[in-house]
């Protein structure tokens, strides 16, 4: 028997037990603590939470992946969205909160676009995902 794995036993098996878990409740002891060595810190959880929850809204969503494509000035986003360039200035200033997006003004125009090329990987990755279920 693995010396890493450790056991626990089941009081009892409810009828809602599943076959998408375990039977028995062993767990290998090394892993565990070599996952726990490298866990991110609580504040990191919670900034890298942030980012999702900001991408989650539909509306930002649209944002970030049309300035995949180009550089925009509030006045684009707001055509290409048909809203308010005040909704869309709201909006951004989310993103750029969590550092998604930065700005460049160009005289009376402000233009955003992606922080870093990591958003755009990011994006990427998780388009991929979801295609390669379909």
């Amino acid at each position: 028997m693995n010396t890493n794995l450790a056991y626990a036993s089941r009081a009892h098996k409810s009828a809602e037990d599943e076959r998408d878990i375990c039977d028995a409740d062993f767990f290998d002891a090394k892993k565990i603590r070599a996952l726990q060595k490298r866990m991110k810190s609580i504040e990191e959880l919670q900034e890298l939470s942030e980012v999702f929850k900001v991408l989650s809204d539909p509306t930002r969503l649209k944002i970030v992946l049309a300035l995949t494509e180009y550089e925009l000035c509030v006045c684009d986003l707001a055509n290409y969205l048909n809203v308010t360039k005040s909704a869309v200035s709201h909006q951004l200033r989310l993103l750029r909160t969590m550092r998604l997006v930065k700005f460049r003004r160009d005289g009376k125009m402000t233009y955003y676009s992606l922080d870093d090329h990591h958003i755009t990987s990011l994006l990427k990755q998780a388009t991929e995902h979801i295609e390669e279920r379909r």
